[in-house]
């Protein structure tokens, strides 16, 4: 995991009930808004791309997850109806800046199709697919390359970082279904958040404690 690593900015297209939408993030962000106005749906972008990166995941299974592009997809997405879901970032450490997006759809059997996936460092492109052996292979546009370790070595530092992505949803789930707090591990809607807790060491986690208050 890259600690120094912060998301600056995030750009979405055609996500749920995003149209178009960019916001700039900083250190600490409060999503304030009524039931049903998408603040859900903003944070699941991240936990997307966390996905994108995991072990077990990647990008057919992050679509999957969320349902198919279908579900995806804003129901107002008209004459452009692909997704796109784009950060930037900024590496504190080595002062560098970083992009990561990627634009999809679906193809003619409902299975999700990379139409674009993008990666810059500094400015510097690193990856803009399709490239020459995307279109000799169409097959490779079901797969990003931020989940192959094979050809993410220039990049892997992101990948690290999305993987570190922990999206907590943990209150009102736990009041809904207090079953959740007994055996379950890594679970999103913090059944074992309070285990994890008195799992951590102590400094690190008086560290942590410290940084949200």
């Amino acid at each position: 995991m890259n600690a120094t690593m912060k998301i600056r900015k995030l750009h979405l297209r055609n996500w749920k009930n995003f149209l178009d939408v960019e916001v700039s993030v900083t250190d600490r962000v409060f999503l304030i808004g009524p039931n049903a106005s998408g603040k859900s749906n903003l944070l699941d972008s991240l936990r997307f791309l966390r996905d994108l990166a995991s072990t077990g995941g990647g990008f057919r299974e992050a679509v999957r997850r969320r349902g198919g592009v279908g579900s995806i997809r804003c129901l107002a997405a008209r004459r452009k109806p692909d997704i796109e879901v784009r950060v930037e970032l900024h590496d504190e450490k080595e002062d560098s800046q970083w992009t990561y997006g990627v634009v999809f759809s679906q193809d003619n059997r409902s299975r999700p199709f990379l139409r674009r996936e993008r990666v810059t460092h500094n400015s510097h492109l690193i990856v803009d697919r399709p490239d020459q052996e995307d279109e000799a292979d169409r097959t490779r546009l079901i797969q990003t390359h931020l989940e192959q370790v094979n050809v993410n070595k220039r990049f892997r530092a992101l990948a690290d970082f999305f993987k570190s992505i922990k999206y907590l949803h943990i209150v009102p789930q736990l009041v809904r279904e207090p079953d959740r707090s007994i055996g379950r591990t890594n679970d999103p809607f913090g059944g074992n958040f309070l285990e994890q807790i008195t799992k951590t060491h102590t400094r690190t986690r008086d560290v942590r404690l410290k940084r949200i208050r």
